[in-house]
């Protein structure tokens, strides 16, 4: 598996390319904003970009979805339940990105979902609370958990759509059960591990 991370846009939000060593294929999850800067990356790396995932809605996850697409005709998934925040440019102007140009989604995930990615498959986990449709995705032991959960901490949930009990529900319900040794690519911050997290994040 090829692994790179990019820290993009004026929140810092980390922009993960995932690739199938086999076929070179891959997809970006995530590409908040410097788009030519990511193609850049792909094209460095000698991959195929085949799907940009979005761990949820909001412009610092999706900025760059739309020049991706354009560029490389790169299908663009979402959760059902974020459908509308992708699309819809005016929610996303309430969080500052006023040239935000909007995408429509090419498939809309459930949880449970598999995207496959060459040899990879990626399994969807809805983990709603940030976001209604916000999702972690998991490959072999690698979770990449979107704004759910960060080193330490979580995604807010005061903005429109949050909602503090779900979120709460999620990392019980959805993360708490899984395996200790995975490692945990956030949305921001640094990477951790989810035993570690399940000992001394104070939201578990």
């Amino acid at each position: 598996m090829i692994l790179e991370r990019l820290e993009v846009g004026n929140l810092s939000t980390n922009c993960y390319i995932l690739g199938c060593e086999e076929t070179k294929k891959c997809a970006v999850i995530d590409p908040g904003d410097e788009g030519e800067r990511i193609l850049d990356l792909i094209s460095e790396k000698e991959l195929q970009l085949e799907k940009v995932i979005n761990t949820h809605g909001h412009y610092d996850h999706v900025g760059a979805d739309s020049f991706l697409k354009q560029k490389t005709g790169a299908s663009v998934y979402i959760h059902r339940a974020d459908k509308a925040l992708l699309e819809n440019d005016p929610i996303n102007k309430m969080f500052g990105l006023l040239d935000h140009t909007p995408v429509k989604a090419d498939v809309l995930l459930e949880d449970g979902d598999d995207i496959i990615i060459g040899s990879l498959t990626l399994k969807v986990i809805h983990t709603p609370g940030h976001t209604p449709g916000c999702i972690c995705l998991l490959v072999d032991h690698y979770l990449f958990s979107g704004d759910t959960l960060f080193a330490g901490s979580i995604g807010r949930t005061d903005l429109p759509g949050g909602n503090y009990q779900e979120i709460i529900l999620s990392l019980k319900n959805k993360l708490a059960v899984l395996e200790d040794d995975l490692q945990v690519f956030p949305g921001h911050g640094p990477q951790s591990n989810l035993g570690f997290e399940k000992r001394t994040n104070p939201y578990f």
